[in-house]
């Protein structure tokens, strides 16, 4: 299936903690349930990717241990114990490539890695965890056990350097995170090794015992995740909830606008305002942007022109700006003038801006 990338922060990362949001403190996104497809839900920077292989609630759960509020949770809600060979379920993070200097991937000081995390689930057994080096296209494979139902344990796993394959340091991906919890054929049956090895798809759930969606009473937690540089687990590193968000909006963030927030343009012809928007945090590449609902929004100009939005339009995107186009179905905006977007309030949805850089 797809490679997929991408982390990192807004200026830099602080510490030794590779991992945004390993705390699992901000979910700009909110819970989501009836998940069948691959996406970002509940806690940001972490991925769901799913192929055909149940149906899935995500969310930031504030079952967690000592020490933290939050988790990921990923719960089945509609189970699969028969998948194709081709179905997977795994839970990805991803690391960008300029955050991975200290490891000094392909050269003959690189270092090893160590990963560690807390994880609960009610499915006792052997899980797949591996990590990928998307230059170079390298595998390193390793698993944990969880030993007791329902009881949150702490996993420490060590991934050897990587002295054959360099890391071009820029804003694409570094490392690729796999913590699998099912798959079907496609990618069991083969040899899994923590040495970095050239992608067998057989190799990545080789030695898992575990399969979360064979039951709606499956469960699957984690938190507390932490990838330094070196082969010793250090004690989580804690920081501030506005840091870590600052972090997670390099890739995305949103805007609810609300009943009285409006962003503010002008008038380019008699049907179309336009309107510049300024991001809180400088996106990691030129965003995606959309909008829950065109509806949800008003165009109002200064000299009478007022009336519900009937077209959205990214018109022009830039890491720190984008220019955004605001149609109307009456032309009687007056060109010049000063125009305004707010809520529409008939509609009764408030209008939100979704600003998506993530890889």
């Amino acid at each position: 299936f797809a490679d997929l990338a991408g982390s990192a922060d807004a200026g830099g990362l602080t510490g030794r903690n590779l991992v945004i949001n390993g705390a699992m403190q901000v979910a700009q996104r909110g819970d989501s349930t009836g998940v069948t497809s691959t996406g970002y839900y509940g806690p940001d920077r972490f991925k769901l990717t799913v192929s055909s292989i149940g149906t899935y609630s995500i969310s930031q759960s504030t079952d967690a241990p000592s020490g933290f509020s939050h988790s990921y949770k990923l719960d089945c809600t509609t189970a699969d114990a028969s998948p194709a060979a081709g179905d997977f379920l795994v839970v990805y993070h991803f690391v960008e490539a300029q955050n991975t200097t200290a490891i000094k991937s392909g050269t003959s000081d690189a270092q090893p890695m160590t990963l560690s995390f807390w994880v609960k689930s009610n499915e006792t057994g052997t899980y797949a965890m591996n990590i990928r080096q998307i230059d170079g296209g390298k595998f390193s494979n390793n698993t944990y056990t969880i030993n007791a139902a329902d009881t949150w344990e702490k996993k420490t796993l060590t991934f050897p350097a990587n002295t054959a394959d360099t890391i071009t340091y820029d804003n694409t991906s570094g490392f690729q995170l796999e913590w699998w919890l099912d798959s079907g054929s496609n990618f069991k049956g083969g040899t899994s090794s923590t040495a970095w090895h050239t992608q067998d798809n057989t190799d990545r759930n080789a030695d898992s015992t575990v399969a979360i969606a064979d039951s709606t009473s499956n469960e699957w937690y984690i938190t507390g995740v932490q990838l330094e540089v070196g082969d010793t687990a250090t004690d989580f590193e804690h920081e501030p909830y506005d840091v870590t968000l600052q972090k997670a909006k390099r890739y995305y963030e949103q805007h609810n606008f609300g009943t009285t927030t409006s962003m503010y343009g002008g008038a380019q012809s008699s049907s179309r305002g336009e309107c510049p928007f300024v991001y809180d945090v400088t996106k990691r590449a030129n965003p995606t942007i959309s909008v829950n609902d065109r509806r949800a929004f008003r165009v109002n100009d200064w000299k009478g022109g007022d009336e519900q939005c009937s077209a959205f339009t990214s018109l022009e995107t830039r890491p720190r700006q984008a220019r955004l186009g605001f149609d109307k179905s009456t032309s009687n905006l007056n060109v010049g003038y000063v125009i305004y977007m707010n809520r529409e309030g008939a509609f009764g949805t408030d209008p939100i801006l979704y600003i998506d850089a993530e890889l």
